[in-house]
């Protein structure tokens, strides 16, 4: 007997020359100011630029981070500085995979 299954993959495709103003990475990453702030704070994201405008402006890169970065929070209940330490050690898996791909 055939069976056919069909599965739903949901993903956020984003360019790393995209810019965000605090508000905006805070509506897409799920975050609030005060979280994004700690986790500058903590050195686990960090702003592409400052305006005297409208304050700090983020990249492609500093969203993933944040939204990594709120799921850790919110689903393991990490502090920003094990955030920080966490998403390191994630970047540094993610280069050495790519450095040594398996076979």
């Amino acid at each position: 007997m055939n069976e056919s299954r069909t599965a739903w993959l949901k993903c956020l495709i984003v360019e790393e020359q995209v810019e965000l103003t605090l508000i905006e990475l805070c509506r897409v990453s799920g975050a609030s100011e005060i979280q994004i702030f700690e986790w500058i704070e903590q050195g686990a994201i960090e702003p592409k630029c400052v305006s005297e405008n409208d304050g700090p402006h983020f990249d492609g890169v500093s969203l993933r981070r944040a939204r990594r970065a709120r799921r850790l929070a919110q689903d393991l209940e990490i502090n920003a500085a094990g955030i920080a330490l966490a998403l390191d050690l994630l970047d540094e898996i993610e280069a050495l995979r790519a450095q040594y791909p398996q076979r």
